[in-house]
């Protein structure tokens, strides 16, 4: 049985690839470890694939492009228990994988290399990535997603087979390495880190990454899969936020020291609470269905809030917020009938045409969203043979599993 496997991508790396096969096939020779060197090709046409099999490394075609499409088929294909990755334009050197083999051997689900620990050589890495790109996302990660992960982008790696496997990877670029971390974090896999080195690629070419694109490919996925942070967490804030301004305004004016603040911090307090109110709606919405998706572990909190959550209690809770706004809609009326349906001043006209708005508004996101949740919350049903009858056709289901 095969314990290794050590994966590299390849899209013309006809200069570089020969001595990381090479080194590859060293380090198992030395270490007497049983493993393959597989190449996950993405349509070199160089000759890659010639030097890989004239090496003795196998090569798996990968039709679509991209860094992601390439590692994804390579892991399918892998015939080890465990599998080292890493690019193939000889920046890491696969000769020193003794530290992700013990930390596999001792249990981690994934191991991460460290490039700022392990040392990068002069020109290994563009400044704008070593001082600016790296630390970033790699903060934002670690903020996000409660990992303890120092190099989020290290493209040396080592892991379980079977448990990343499970993690159901998709990125086809190269914010697969981004995803790889945030789902094996949120599945709550053992993660270990290891210094690894980094020196200059060997290739006369320009790299496969692009800085600005690549960047903001990662943040945008790290920021997708983490719904407390780019929606309820903003959205409390919003919320509190605006209550505290709106609710002391609906009586008049506020002094604070030498600031006095009426009409205009209505609206922008009104619209914090309806924003806010919606950001915590669209926490509950993304969640639910990243669950159902099977995009995101479910927990026992988020389990607790299903099941109080429906269809009739967002309704009730809309039915309240609206016969609120009636009622306010009824008392403004009233008001303006006791004055003699005679002028206003502004700011009198803007908090009463505030509170309404602001308590419609509840009441609609209530309503429509809790028939979001209720369509989110429906599974797709496979009927029986009974239920379909003899003859009749089968449909094609799509399920949540």
């Amino acid at each position: 049985m095969i314990e290794l496997t050590i994966l590299m991508p390849c899209l013309n790396e006809a200069e570089t690839l020969a001595a990381c096969i090479k080194k590859a096939l060293g380090f198992l020779a030395e270490s007497g470890i049983k493993g393959e060197v597989v190449i996950a090709d993405n349509g070199s046409t160089d000759g890659s694939q010639d030097i890989a099999t004239g090496l003795g490394a196998r090569v798996v075609a990968v039709p679509q492009r991209g860094y992601g499409s390439a590692l994804i088929a390579g892991i399918q294909a892998a015939q080890g228990s465990y599998v080292i990755m890493g690019d193939s334009d000889d920046s890491y050197d696969f000769s020193r994988l003794d530290g992700f083999v013990e930390k596999l051997r001792g249990g981690a689900d994934l191991v991460m290399g460290n490039r700022f620990k392990g040392g990068i050589a002069k020109g290994a890495m563009p400044p704008l990535h070593r001082y600016l790109g790296n630390p970033v996302l790699s903060t934002i990660g670690r903020v996000l997603y409660r990992t303890p992960i120092g190099d989020f982008h290290c493209g040396m790696r080592g892991f379980s087979r079977a448990s990343i496997l499970k993690l159901g990877l998709t990125s086809p670029g190269m914010e697969f390495a981004s995803e790889m971390v945030m789902k094996a974090t949120l599945a709550g896999l053992r993660i270990a880190e290891v210094p690894t080195t980094l020196s200059p690629d060997g290739r006369s070419r320009p790299p496969h990454l692009r800085s600005w694109r690549d960047g903001w490919r990662h943040l945008k996925l790290l920021l997708t899969f983490a719904p407390f942070s780019l929606f309820l967490y903003p959205g409390f804030l919003l919320l509190a936020l605006g209550l505290a301004l709106f609710v002391p305004l609906l009586f008049g004016p506020v002094a604070l020291g030498g600031v006095t603040l009426d009409a205009g911090t209505t609206i922008f307090a009104a619209t914090f609470i309806m924003t806010g109110f919606q950001l915590i709606w669209f926490h509950a919405l993304a969640r639910l269905f990243a669950v159902q998706s099977n995009l995101l572990p479910t927990s026992a909190r988020f389990e607790a809030l299903r099941r109080r959550i429906s269809v009739d209690t967002a309704c009730q809770l809309g039915a309240v917020f609206i016969l609120m706004a009636v009622a306010a809609t009824v008392g403004s009326v009233w008001f303006w009938a006791g004055a003699g349906f005679g002028a206003l001043d502004a700011g009198t006209i803007t908090r009463m045409a505030a509170l309404v708005a602001v308590l419609a508004a509840l009441g609609v996101q209530s309503v429509t969203n809790g028939f979001l949740w209720g369509l989110l919350s429906q599974k797709a049903h496979v009927p029986d043979e009974e239920t379909r009858g003899e003859g009749a056709p089968r449909a094609a289901v799509k399920t949540d599993g």
